[in-house]
C-alpha cells in the first residue's frame, strides 16, 4: 500500500504502509556494531514525527457532506483499496479519484460521483493541519547534539515539506529525501543511501526510525542500516524484525544504541 507518506490515520499511513509488530521498550536484535559507531539518524515524517489534526474517517465524512453523497464507504474500504491505485507517476489525489470511483462503480454507482467526494477530500485536506507527535521535537533536538540528521519521507516535496515548516521541524534537518520523487520510494534502498551521501555519513553508522515494518524497517534493512520501529504495537510479532522496538518516540531521548 501507499499515499501521502505511511502515517495511521489517513493514506499517508499507507505510503509508508505501518504494519504491526513486537513491542517491548527497548527490545532489540543481535547486532555486531558497537553503540558509538552511529553518528547519523534518519527519520520518516507522517506518523513517526508527524500527524494530521483530523483523521481520514473525519475528513472523509466531509467530503461526502460538501459533496451532497450519501456516503456509501468507509475509511476501512478506502485503505483496504488505495494501495491499488498509487503507482509511479500517479499523484496521490489522482490516486484517490480512481480508488473512490472504482468503490462507487462498485457500489454500483457512477464512478464520475466517486471522483466527485474525491475533489471534495481533496478540498478539505489541508497539509498545513499537522502536530507533532509527543516527544517529537525534544528527541530531534536531543540527537542533533551528537548526531547527524535527516528525513526520508515517502511523498511529493511541496505536501511534505508543508508538513516539516507547520510543525515547526523544517531547520531541524540536515536533508530531506522525498522517496518517490528524489529517489525510488522506500523500502527501496536508495533513498536512505542518498540521504546519508548527503549527511556524510554511511549505513555501518546509521540509524532509521520510522512506523512502518513494511516500508521503514524494511528500508532501513536494505540499505544495510540499523532500525528503530516506533511506536511499536504491543503482543505483535514483527516481520521483519526491527534492532530496536520502542512504544513512543519520547522514548528515544535515551537512546537505546548506547
Amino acid at each position: 500500500m501507499s499515499a501521502d507518506d505511511h502515517t495511521s490515520d489517513d493514506e499517508s499511513a499507507l505510503t509508508d504502509d505501518s504494519t504491526s509488530g513486537d513491542s517491548t521498550s527497548g527490545d532489540r536484535v543481535a547486532d555486531d556494531r558497537t553503540s558509538g559507531d552511529v553518528d547519523a539518524v534518519l527519520f520518516d515524517l507522517d506518523g513517526t514525527l508527524v500527524e494530521y489534526e483530523r483523521s481520514t474517517e473525519r475528513l472523509l465524512e466531509l467530503a461526502f457532506e460538501s459533496a451532497g453523497v450519501e456516503p456509501f464507504f468507509d475509511v476501512t474500504e478506502y485503505f483496504d483499496r488505495f494501495g491499488d491505485h498509487v503507482t509511479p507517476g500517479v499523484s496521490i489525489a489522482e490516486g484517490r479519484a480512481n480508488c473512490f470511483a472504482e468503490i462507487a462503480e462498485g457500489h454500483g454507482r457512477d464512478p464520475d460521483l466517486g471522483r466527485r467526494v474525491a475533489d471534495a477530500f481533496a478540498a478539505e485536506r489541508d497539509q498545513s493541519r499537522v502536530e507533532c507527535l509527543p516527544g517529537a521535537v525534544e528527541v530531534v533536538d536531543a540527537l542533533a547534539d551528537d548526531h547527524a540528521l535527516g528525513v526520508v519521507t515517502n511523498g511529493p516535496p511541496e505536501m511534505q515539506t508543508t508538513k516539516l515548516e507547520a510543525a515547526g521541524l523544517a531547520d531541524r534537518f540536515e536533508t530531506v529525501v522525498f522517496a518517490g520523487h528524489d529517489a525510488a520510494a522506500k523500502p527501496d534502498p536508495e533513498p536512505f543511501e542518498v540521504a546519508l551521501t548527503e549527511l556524510d555519513s554511511s549505513a555501518d553508522r546509521a540509524v532509521h526510525v520510522g512506523n512502518s515494518l513494511s516500508s521503514d524497517v524494511a528500508g532501513a534493512h536494505a540499505a544495510g542500516l540499523q532500525s528503530v520501529w516506533v511506536p511499536a504495537e504491543a503482543d505483535a510479532e514483527p516481520d521483519p524484525e526491527p534492532h530496536y522496538s520502542l512504544p513512543s518516540l519520547a522514548e528515544l531521548r535515551e537512546v537505546p544504541w548506547r
